[in-house]
């Protein structure tokens, strides 16, 4: 075996320290220990495999970064919708679009979207699948109520026209969140109506409830309302908190 074969127990210490440049330097050397026609096959299957980690942690490691430059150059956005039903002002997807596909493509991340089954009953899980240039891509996803249900508890919509909003909500939600975006969406405009839960408060309520397996008309009545939609914007954690105490059993 001639000495191009690297000592698999040396690099195995190594890799967990080794920074970027040192990693592309351990596949270049697995790579050429791959390409000695005597290499034990045992052993070039652990290189392979090692190999493959370390382009993964150098891949994670170029997401992370981008991630970070990225980051720091958005702004928060501002709401450019109303919703008629909670009085709320957000920022529609359009408008969070076009103020990050340019910073996010310019730092190399594409973004891609999906729905799956949601273990959540009359929930739609949308996917939003996040790549870098750099070989890795990460998966996020939020569960959304697809009931047809409106923010005050009625029949709004068909279950197909659910699904769609389902998945419109979904996706809004998740590029906001992917990139830690601040939007005012709370942002009354000088509406002096007592301000209640927006569609995101009600969803992520909801959700809760079925999580922890709560009786939503009890939570209701309990609550001195209708629908979810109903209940005071300065009530949501305090609610959280209630529903959390069932979890625990309180």
């Amino acid at each position: 075996m001639n000495s191009s074969v690297i000592d698999i127990s040396k690099v195995s210490e190594r890799k967990e320290l080794a920074p970027v440049s040192e990693g592309h330097a351990l596949i270049a050397a697995i790579e050429r220990a791959a390409r000695d026609p005597d290499v034990n096959v045992e052993k070039m299957e652990r290189l392979f495999a090692m190999r493959k980690e370390i382009a993964l942690e150098i891949s994670m490691a170029a997401f992370n970064d981008a991630m970070n430059a990225a980051q720091a150059e958005m702004r928060p956005i501002a709401a450019d919708a109303t919703n008629p039903q909670t009085h709320s002002k957000y920022a529609t997807y359009a408008k969070l679009d076009s103020a990050l596909r340019p910073i996010y493509t310019k730092h190399g991340f594409s973004i891609s979207y999906d729905e799956a089954d949601s273990p959540k009953s009359e929930h739609v899980r949308v996917l939003a699948y996040v790549s870098h240039r750099g070989g890795y891509t990460r998966t996020y996803r939020r569960d959304m109520p697809a009931d047809g249900k409106g923010a005050k508890g009625g029949d709004v919509m068909t279950k197909t026209h659910a699904a769609g909003a389902a998945h419109s909500y979904g996706s809004r939600y998740l590029l906001k969140g992917i990139f830690n975006i601040a939007v005012g969406e709370d942002d009354r405009d000088g509406n002096d109506h007592p301000e209640t839960l927006n569609d995101e408060q009600v969803a992520n309520l909801k959700a809760l409830l079925t999580e922890v397996g709560a009786n939503e008309g009890a939570f209701l009545q309990w609550a001195k309302v209708t629908s979810l939609g109903q209940i005071l914007a300065k009530n949501y954690k305090f609610c959280l908190e209630q529903v959390e105490r069932k979890r625990h059993g309180r």
